[in-house]
């Protein structure tokens, strides 16, 4: 089949890797701006769109500077069921069936709003987008690498009070490079004690040796990013093994200088590999990118082909953190729909 845009469009898509502050609507932003008295680096949406597209990073560290910016209309129980609610809302339109949307709630708290509220509103934006738009959603909480480990476990902590309510992993975010995901082991010792999931970004601005620490060291059942695992052939094979999926984000890898082109991403590499994969945005407004692209540039610069894509999609699937039969339910729904779609093309 030939692949387009409108095909992968249709296609039923899982989003396992989106940050809901750095996944707004430029039109949002200055509402909440003007509401709230913030600041914004532009007076129109578009301009504003422009300004947050991320295109002059010379790494991860740069990349992240302008989470500020939305972090600072992200303060109020308010604004975090809107924009928790207008992403779900904004995946939901382009067919994505389930997502798993983290953040770190510490980071929300900073004008005094308590932490289960950080959590009770994003939870009450993406109830009300489910009932309307059938888009299955959970929450992940991520502790932030330069933060103290004690916040890390602090977050631990929350994550297990909303076990089985609407949070289903733990996660290590932020600046890699010098914050080794090891000192944050008793966090992730936290969650896995009580039987839940976690995900760790590493391998991407620092090399397979985060990966490594991530996987021995805190547990982590899936990887965020892992763009470097390739750099150490005997660990890639471990996570091949252990059938250990990595989430894939081949827009903004190429912004942050994790690799130097699109066609240069090891993707293909880990396709042909065997691994579990699945295409993420990371964060739709800083990478002016949708799980829809993903796909396409996927084909576009590394030659996947639909049968390829439709893989790579029923991975996502396959790769979240609901209870298995909720999940084996909507792969059969999945496939159900793929089938339909291809009898369709045919």
């Amino acid at each position: 089949m030939q692949v387009t845009r409108e095909l992968l469009h249709r296609l039923p898509k899982a989003e396992l890797h989106v940050h809901l502050d750095g996944s707004l609507r430029p039109e949002t932003m200055l509402e909440l701006a003007a509401e709230y008295g913030k600041p914004m680096p532009a007076s129109d949406a578009e301009t504003l769109r422009d300004y947050m597209h991320v295109k002059d990073a010379r790494n991860l560290v740069e990349y992240l500077e302008r989470f500020d910016i939305t972090l600072s209309i992200m303060q109020q129980d308010a604004a975090l069921e809107r924009i928790a609610y207008e992403l779900a809302a904004d995946l939901a339109a382009e067919n994505v069936r389930y997502a798993e949307i983290r953040y770190s709630p510490i980071l929300n708290s900073r004008e005094g709003l308590p932490l289960t509220a950080v959590v009770d509103a994003p939870l009450r934006g993406l109830a009300r987008a489910e009932a309307e738009f059938g888009i299955q959603t959970r929450v992940i909480i991520c502790g932030i690498r330069n933060m103290e480990p004690a916040t890390s476990r602090d977050l631990a902590d929350l994550t297990v009070a909303y076990k089985d309510h609407g949070v289903v992993a733990f996660d290590l975010a932020g600046a890699e490079y010098n914050y080794p995901a090891k000192k944050h082991k008793d966090a992730f010792y936290t969650v896995i004690n009580k039987n839940m999931a976690a995900t760790i970004h590493a391998g991407e601005a620092y090399g397979p040796e985060s990966i490594h620490q991530a996987l021995h060291f805190c547990k982590a059942n899936r990887i965020g990013h892992g763009t470097r695992l390739y750099e150490d052939p005997d660990l890639m094979r471990y996570v091949n093994d252990f059938r250990i999926p990595i989430e894939i984000c081949l827009t903004s890898n190429v912004q942050t200088r994790a690799v130097p082109s699109f066609e240069e991403h090891p993707l293909r590499q880990y396709y042909d590999a065997g691994l579990v994969l699945s295409l993420n945005t990371d964060n739709r407004l800083m990478s002016a990118t949708t799980v829809t692209e993903e796909y396409w540039r996927a084909h576009q610069y590394l030659g996947f082909t639909w049968d390829e894509l439709v893989d790579i999609a029923l991975m996502g699937f396959e790769s979240s953190f609901l209870h298995r039969p909720a999940k084996l339910e909507m792969i059969r729904k999945v496939k159900e729909e793929i089938a339909a779609i291809e009898a369709s093309a045919a």
